[in-house]
């Protein structure tokens, strides 16, 4: 997301899912924003779902255990969280069986703990006229930048 270029413009481009916590730095943000932002149309809108910021991760409610129980499956996915150099670093660990055999799989997720202020910031120095819902869809805001004309 911080290098793309698709070659068009389009009126509308969104970045969901808190996955701009994979930008990781601030000049990852940065970079992120002024690529997404090249591609949205005059009077266009780029909307980006936040990641949490430093002050509402909480390593702690992050690491939990998630059983799922079926006749031909058994799957547990626990996490343990840190934070480290301003950033969120998620250890998922999943056991899954099935008949004849169990499976460990590891994923690592490391990802920015950007402020509001960095947010707007990267939006703005993308070019974007900058408002904040702070609802959003899932509860964590939204970042809007809408395009000068």
């Amino acid at each position: 997301m911080r290098r793309f270029d698709l070659g068009r413009e389009f009126d509308v481009v969104t970045c969901l899912f808190s996955s701009i916590g994979y930008a990781r730095t601030l000049a990852g943000l940065r970079r992120a924003a002024r690529a997404m932002a090249r591609h949205v149309r005059r009077g266009g809108l780029l909307i980006i779902e936040p990641w949490f910021t430093p002050t509402q991760f909480d390593p702690q409610v992050m690491g939990r255990a998630i059983l799922v129980e079926r006749p031909d499956l058994r799957a547990v996915r626990m996490n343990a969280s840190r934070i480290v150099e301003g950033r969120s670093v998620m250890d998922f660990r999943y056991l899954v069986s099935r008949p004849g055999g169990i499976r460990h799989i590891r994923e690592i997720h490391d990802m920015g703990l950007f402020t509001d202020d960095q947010y707007r910031g990267a939006l703005e120095a993308a070019g974007l006229a900058v408002e904040h819902d702070l609802e959003g869809l899932t509860g964590r805001g939204l970042w809007l930048g809408t395009r000068r004309e």
